[in-house]
């Protein structure tokens, strides 16, 4: 079947010469996905289905690149936000919502003693670091994951140009899930690490203990542990990746899925270290912005009084998984969590990987080249659907009886 994806090209042709690389986010832009196949700017969604501008519907399984927790146009949330759209967006003072927000997050999240608000992800973890170095006066920090766009976490990347070159002495790499290596830098660089920046877990689980040493590493050292959170908060578990695995850090940052799409990201954490705000300059005019605070308010207490957790973990994801475990002799395995797969190919190529992605679309699935983000409003009828999808076109492509249509999906960044 092949898709009309004339309107989608159409606007890539406008954008074209007046939005560098098409588009506002890096990993959402065209060619990040199979062009003239898959679409290229989306109109609409609902639940869990997306429109394209030429009108065809997917399935969504990127949600947002993990932002849509609940579902397009979720009732409650929308509700919410309508409510106070009547009321105010932004105001000269401080709005209750902030008071009642940084309440709620206090209660779910272990880590939350005070909370600060912004607007994105790189925003919170840039101001983490800041903090983390504020308290120890320290400049270095350790990680292996990705922390947002701002210098300091992009320098080790391929996209470093504009960078000072001497950023890259303070951002030191170290293997996840390897103790010897962080014993080591420690040891190396003594009175020197503010912290140790990490996402908690990615798609390989942490052997048991790990997180528990890495904390207890970074105190002996006097250094802060930092979750990054933005893919774990609100899908592992209500508090995140630290309360699934009973590892509380100093510091953590949450995004993304908080507030079903709105713009809303969160520091939060020890009340000795989030104290530090009053001595850095951590400012914004939209930290306090009221439709996200009113979003984020109904998307968590929906999350926390629903079975949202148990749907995308149990009905959905590990459906998913174990359906994909029955197709192992088309070549395709999947590692990471339930409420997150990743659909893995044993012959993984850019050009195999598009097919894939091809294929999907034109049987009404979106995908992007990386994790499948799973949302409330996903059914059991998806999974299905989504199974039967997934075996065809492994069989025709396994058969060579498809070819790229498109132009070959390319990545984000990569580090160095």
């Amino acid at each position: 079947m092949q898709l009309d994806q004339s309107k989608s090209a159409e606007y890539v042709k406008r954008a074209t010469g007046l939005i560098p690389q098409l588009s506002q986010t890096m990993s959402k832009a065209p060619y990040y996905y199979v062009q003239g196949v898959q679409p290229s700017y989306l109109e609409r969604g609902r639940g869990a289905t997306v429109w394209d501008v030429d009108g065809n519907s997917y399935i969504d399984y990127v949600c947002g690149l993990g932002a849509v927790t609940l579902g397009y146009n979720c009732l409650e949330v929308d509700k919410a936000i309508m409510a106070q759209l009547f009321q105010g967006i932004s105001f000269s003072q401080p709005h209750r919502l902030e008071v009642e927000v940084s309440e709620l997050l206090r209660q779910v999240i272990p880590c939350a003693e005070m909370v600060r608000f912004s607007k994105t992800g790189s925003e919170v973890c840039a101001v983490a670091l800041k903090l983390a170095r504020a308290y120890t006066g320290r400049d270095k920090f350790l990680t292996w994951s990705y922390h947002g766009w701002h210098d300091h976490f992009s320098i080790d990347t391929d996209r470093a140009k504009g960078i000072p070159k001497s950023f890259k002495d303070y951002i030191i790499q170290f293997p996840y899930n390897d103790l010897k290596p962080l014993y080591a830098l420690f040891d190396q660089y003594p009175n020197q690490i503010a912290a140790v920046f990490m996402e908690p877990v990615a798609f390989t689980a942490p052997f048991p203990g790990y997180l528990a040493k890495v904390k207890e590493l970074c105190h002996d050292n006097g250094a802060l542990l930092i979750f990054d959170e933005m893919v774990t908060g609100f899908r592992w578990k209500l508090g995140g990746a630290q309360q699934y695995y009973e590892v509380t850090p100093d510091l953590a940052t949450f995004g993304k899925g908080m507030a079903n799409g709105m713009p809303i990201a969160a520091v939060c954490g020890r009340k000795e270290v989030m104290k530090e705000c009053e001595n850095i300059f951590f400012s914004t005019t939209f930290g306090g912005e009221t439709l996200s605070l009113a979003a984020a308010k109904a998307t968590i207490e929906f999350m926390r009084d629903s079975y949202y957790f148990s749907h995308i973990h149990n009905n959905i994801g590990v459906r998913l998984m174990n359906g994909i475990d029955g197709l192992t002799h088309l070549g395709l395995k999947f590692t990471g969590y339930s409420c997150r797969p990743y659909i893995l190919l044993d012959d993984e190529t850019p050009e195999l990987r598009s097919l894939f992605m091809q294929e999907l679309a034109k049987r009404g699935f979106l995908i992007h080249s990386g994790a499948w983000n799973l949302c409330y409003a996903h059914t059991v009828d998806d999974v299905k659907r989504t199974l039967k999808a997934v075996e065809e076109s492994m069989t025709l492509i396994r058969a060579g009886e498809v070819k790229l249509e498109g132009k070959v999906a390319k990545m984000s960044f990569r580090r160095l």
